[in-house]
């Protein structure tokens, strides 16, 4: 069996290694330390999924924006999600982000953008960014950049530039 659970001082190497491992580089772990030190660091949506008192899973939510004509609308960055491989396609993944949103929701927020597989988070309720008339700030692939309504509609009548923190471009 799997729980999810915020993570904890002493998950930090674990989730080191599941990212380290998951995507075959220390980008995204990397990323994950530096956005621990971050003010758009929120610890209840650092999520691990743990089986048999074994972490295994990770999942991290935090703070971006979207620049408008007239404003910064507050919005999440989904990244990174990461299993570890022995586990993969076992439905982990799966209830960290089911898991994930719910929490998101709870905290009151509205708005979750990834750039992720086109094939697998659409499942979730991700749908195309752009259609909702939103840009990103660097080249990705068109179909990776998506967006998920925590409360329907809460993109209408906002499109815009989606503003990372400095630490997404410093690994």
């Amino acid at each position: 069996m799997i729980s999810i659970r915020q993570e904890k001082p002493e998950d930090y190497q674990s989730i080191y290694s599941i990212n380290k491992f998951a995507f075959d580089s220390e980008v995204e772990a990397k990323l994950v330390n530096n956005l621990r030190k971050t003010k758009g660091f929120i610890p209840n949506l650092s999520l691990v999924a743990v089986k048999d008192s074994r972490v295994v899973g990770h999942i991290l939510f935090s703070v971006i924006h979207i620049q408008t004509d007239t404003n910064y609308v507050p919005a999440l960055a989904l990244a990174p999600m990461a299993v570890l491989p022995e586990y993969q396609r076992q439905g982990i993944g799966s209830q960290l982000i089911r898991e994930g949103i719910k929490k998101c929701k709870e905290l009151g927020h509205k708005i979750i953008i990834i750039v992720g597989h086109p094939n697998y988070y659409p499942r979730f309720g991700f749908s195309p960014a752009v259609e909702k008339g939103l840009k990103l700030p660097f080249e990705a692939p068109e179909e990776a950049f998506m967006v998920y309504e925590i409360i329907p509609q809460a993109l209408k009548d906002i499109t815009g530039m989606v503003v990372y923190p400095p630490e997404f471009a410093e690994v």
